[in-house]
């Protein structure tokens, strides 16, 4: 049975999870950059989730349905996730560096359809395991090793995931905290950043070390202007979601246990998600297994 995102918030070796996959986002981020920044921000999370989900529901006796300009127009302002030229410009943006290519045979058509090139294939393949992997460090399952011995569990699961998470305010409505961060450009690199490097074996009452943080290094490695990075940096500690620990030289870094808290119950809402929309696919790829063999 899937966990529910109340039985993740409340497990005590979640954050252990959540440290897990941030370090597979850092992974994914150094062998892609460029495509990795389309999940740096909760806005372009959604809007990529979202169109590869309806590349997978492409139905070839419905020539409206697939990864079309209007369609994912359509699905996004109906949640007002983004307005209808901010769509507009992400497609032209991945048109232009190649991670989306038209369906062959529609480039003078209308609607044009749209389909993710391989590498784009690849990075969302590499997504859902990893957060099948995290999920597996709960309980010692096998959803990472089921999945990869069955890729086209892919089809099911992720326009399911992309879904629900689309239509959950819970999700798609970030925290304010969490929200400082992720609605900005490259704030979830940032959060990643954090999450994966944060001592969770020796935390404080209040707080969790980070450790060194030198902002233009980091800006630079995030393809970020240091400038964002700092004022983002000092809008958080403001709020008292990081600090240093050497004022006013600001190089050791900690991060709220307070924030830390509210990050995980976000994403809780996410992991439960990606559970259930494997533990069903799981369920169909077996009934039609069992279904051939009686056939």
């Amino acid at each position: 049975m899937a966990f529910t995102a109340e039985q993740l918030a409340g497990n005590c070796s979640f954050l252990v999870s959540i440290r897990f996959l941030a370090g597979q986002m850092r992974g994914m981020f150094d062998a892609g950059p460029r495509l990795a920044r389309l999940l740096a921000s909760h806005q372009r999370w959604l809007l990529t989730q979202t169109a590869y989900a309806l590349n997978l529901e492409y139905d070839p006796r419905d020539p409206t349905s697939g990864f079309t300009a209007v369609r994912l127009t359509a699905r996004i302002t109906a949640h007002k996730v983004a307005s209808r030229n901010t769509v507009l410009a992400f497609i032209e943006e991945l048109f232009t560096y190649r991670f989306i290519v038209h369906t062959p045979g529609d480039e003078r058509r209308r609607p044009r359809h749209f389909e993710p090139a391989d590498v784009s294939h690849q990075a969302m393949f590499a997504w859902i395991l990893g957060n099948l992997a995290a999920l597996d460090l709960l309980d010692g399952g096998q959803r990472a090793a089921f999945f990869q011995a069955n890729p086209t569990l892919m089809r099911l699961v992720q326009p399911r995931i992309a879904r629900h998470c689309l239509e959950d305010a819970a999700w798609r409505e970030p925290p304010e905290q969490v929200a400082m961060f992720l609605w900005t450009e490259a704030g979830g690199l940032v959060v990643d950043n954090f999450i994966a490097r944060m001592d969770i074996e020796n935390p404080e009452p209040e707080r969790y070390s980070v450790g060194r943080v030198e902002t233009r290094a980091l800006a630079a490695d995030f393809m970020m202007s240091r400038t964002h990075l700092q004022r983002l940096l000092s809008k958080a500690a403001q709020r008292g979601c990081v600090g240093w620990d050497d004022e006013p030289r600001k190089a050791h870094l900690w991060i709220s246990r307070n924030f830390v808290e509210e990050y995980c119950a976000w994403q809780a809402v996410k992991f439960a998600y990606v559970d259930e929309a494997f533990e069903w696919a799981k369920a169909q790829i077996e009934e039609m297994a069992v279904r051939s063999e009686k056939g």
